[in-house]
């Protein structure tokens, strides 16, 4: 075959076997539009290509042989997506948006890789990323979320950066804009330099016990976030649970399969399937959205596993959202005291949409007496964060951002609830740049709050 000009034809690349999005899932989108308006980057740019529909229409035209993995319009939707999963939750037809995604991506960075392979005959490939972009998936995918001694390590030189005035000097220096580093050094979440170390640790609960839970702690919440942890324990306490942090868990692996590597999101499964095997707890408590929404797809991540999928199905029985299993229990209302706020709640989107909390979370606020929760408009809208989006996405991500906090500020309210640590950092850094004196926390943040704490 040749084109009209008598140029070789360049073959497509097609999806591989492995990691393939599933036909019957690409197939199962009636091409209705109902999710449209709730897609964050139809409702930006209006075009049908950045929606759920178009981004099926393409991964259904590679499925199918009439493009293939090089198209730089299936490529770019595919990075453009913000996998917010909104589109999931309104969808009559069910389909699985998310493991489509995901497999697309994958297989395009399968495509990249096999270009570096040795064999005599390999397969058509993608042009490799750059040797830096190389370099830097695999520092941060394959090494500091896969070793969370490694990761508290950087975060504490990440503190040092911040509290010694190195942070300082290199923002008004002017380093930082010159290196191309400027906006992305803003997100960088403010650092103690404390973490929260699993160790087995075992904290009993105030009163009768009435449950036994386990803790993830993760990667970034155990360190930029181990507030949260220390406030989720003191809640799950002051209603009658023994919480136990096990030894030897680790980051859920979002980040990972959300960016192509799945592979690596699989050993990070294995890995926290197997620290919180034997501990005979009711549940698996999470308290980051993210992380719950991609613990409870273990199983689906495993599902071709026949020695790690069966123990999957009983690991994802037992993970609760912390909102989750706190609105499902008999809440401790008896020892909460009045807090006099205003307050907006941001749902993230793998609460609301993958999780399909939506609720629980507004119940619990609910329960704090005195307190006035003030509905925002568009609150399950992406805010743009979406794990590392706001780096590969810059102006995609502020514009969602600016909708999101335009949004919480128009309701008055002084503090901005949510619950998810990448939408934390979005709203405080779009906080920042206007200038605003409103704070972000987290429900339990505010519940603990709430709870009397004994002398």
């Amino acid at each position: 075959m040749s084109t009209s000009d008598d140029q070789p034809a360049i073959p497509l690349i097609p999806f591989s076997d492995k990691d393939r999005p599933s036909s019957d899932i690409i197939n199962t989108c009636v091409h209705c539009g109902l999710c449209l308006s709730s897609c964050p980057t139809y409702r930006e740019t209006g075009l049908e290509m950045a929606s759920p529909r178009g981004r099926i229409y393409l991964m259904k035209a590679v499925d199918e042989g009439r493009i293939g993995l090089e198209s730089a319009v299936f490529q770019e939707q595919m990075s453009m997506c913000l996998n917010c999963r909104a589109c999931e939750a309104v969808c009559p037809s069910g389909v699985q948006y998310g493991a489509i995604l995901e497999a697309s991506r994958a297989q395009i960075e399968q495509a990249r890789q096999a270009s570096l392979s040795p064999s005599l005959t390999p397969p058509p490939a993608l042009p490799a990323r750059p040797l830096w972009q190389r370099a830097l998936r695999g520092i941060v995918f394959r090494g500091l979320f896969n070793d969370m001694r490694l990761f508290r390590t950087f975060s504490a030189s990440m503190a040092l950066y911040q509290q010694s005035g190195v942070q300082w000097l290199a923002r008004r220096s002017g380093a930082l804009r010159l290196l191309g580093l400027a906006e992305t050094e803003t997100m960088l979440p403010s650092l103690s330099g404390r973490a929260t170390v699993p160790m087995g640790q075992i904290y009993p609960a105030e009163g009768p016990q009435r449950y036994s839970v386990a803790l993830l702690t993760g990667c970034i919440m155990s360190t930029a976030f181990s507030h949260v942890h220390a406030a989720t324990i003191r809640v799950l306490q002051k209603n009658g649970c023994e919480v136990i942090l096990p030894p030897d868990q680790g980051c859920c692996g979002a980040l990972n399969t959300h960016g192509g590597d799945l592979d690596g999101g699989r050993e990070l499964a294995r890995r926290n399937i197997a620290a919180f095997s034997g501990l005979g707890v009711d549940a698996i408590i999470v308290n980051a959205a993210g992380c719950g929404s991609t613990m409870k797809e273990y199983a689906h991540l495993l599902h071709d596993d026949p020695e790690w999928h069966e123990r999957a199905v009983a690991f994802v029985s037992k993970v609760k959202d912390v909102h989750e299993f706190l609105a499902g229990i008999e809440l401790n209302t008896r020892d909460l005291r009045p807090l006099k706020l205003s307050v907006t709640y941001q749902e993230p989107c793998h609460l609301a949409h993958a999780q399909r909390i939506t609720a629980q979370p507004r119940s619990l606020l609910q329960a704090i007496p005195g307190l006035e929760l003030r509905e925002m408009a568009e609150s399950s809208l992406c805010c743009g964060s979406a794990g590392i989006y706001n780096i590969t996405q810059p102006e995609m991500a502020s514009a969602l951002g600016t909708r999101k906090v335009s949004n919480a500020l128009s309701t008055g309210a002084r503090i901005i609830a949510t619950a998810n640590p990448g939408c934390a950092l979005q709203l405080v850094g779009e906080l920042r740049r206007r200038g605003e004196d409103v704070q972000v926390h987290y429900i339990v943040e505010l519940l603990d709050a709430a709870y009397i704490q004994e002398s």
